[in-house]
């Protein structure tokens, strides 16, 4: 699914054979079913169903404040922290919106993983060449304005090693303000100590999903990135210093 590697796939297979199972029973069936829909229902059932068993199985119990702030029906942009492989299923299982994840190229290249993310419409973004992050911005843009679905992106660019969140790159503003809706910061809290960057074994934890008010971005353009990425972060490191 979504957030894991082949590393921790490999990982995963010694500390708990059930999350393997888990993983490969529900992306088979979101592949199969990827050939026969065209909405994407099913596939979305099976990344929650799959994200809900993780949680379930390492014991992690979530709260999740300002649900009431996002409207049913309508896309965003989503940015959050990114502290663990855990973000991941910790967002889809709690936050009742169909996502799609702009996610590193390499996911894709990884066999019978790289499919599901491709099939399930999840966008590769190569971080190393300017121009073909650029694509994966407007591609971004574009599944938003035209099939009415929301993005989830990790605008630190990759896991936070220290657990002290680090500067956000401007990817998400861009999205957002292209496709002319709302950014809606995330604060994630507790999750790098269910799984921190480097171990291989969970731990039961509590983690807490902060929501922030949608920042509108109607009216301005591409040149006001920067300040919209700095006010989502500002979002993001006051509910990590208040819990909420």
């Amino acid at each position: 699914m979504p957030a894991v590697t082949s590393a921790l796939l490999w990982t995963l297979i010694f500390v708990d054979p059930l999350i393997i199972l888990s993983t490969i029973v529900c992306a088979t069936i979101s592949v199969i079913a990827s050939f026969f829909e065209k909405h994407g229902t099913i596939q979305t059932a099976m990344a929650r169903l799959w994200a809900r068993s993780l949680l379930k199985i390492a014991g992690v119990q979530v709260k999740v404040e300002g649900l009431e702030k996002i409207r049913p029906g309508r896309p965003y942009v989503f940015v959050s922290n990114h502290l663990s492989y855990m973000d991941t299923p910790v967002v889809l299982a709690n936050i009742p919106v169909n996502f799609r994840f702009m996610a590193k190229s390499g996911l894709f290249q990884i066999p019978f993983l790289g499919t599901h993310l491709e099939r399930a419409g999840h966008i590769p973004v190569v971080l190393d060449d300017p121009r073909k992050s650029i694509r994966a911005l407007t591609l971004g843009a574009e599944v938003i304005r035209k099939l009415g679905i929301s993005v989830l992106i990790f605008p630190e660019g990759g896991r936070s090693i220290t657990g002290i969140l680090q500067p956000f790159k401007e990817g998400a503003a861009y999205v957002a303000i292209k496709a002319g809706v709302e950014i809606v910061p995330l604060a994630l809290v507790g999750t790098r100590n269910v799984l921190a960057m480097g171990e291989a074994t969970f731990h039961r934890a509590r983690v807490t999903v902060c929501i922030a008010d949608p920042m509108p971005t109607e009216g301005l353009s591409l040149r006001d990135r920067h300040e919209m990425t700095d006010k989502a972060r500002e979002q993001i490191v006051r509910m990590l210093a208040t819990g909420s």
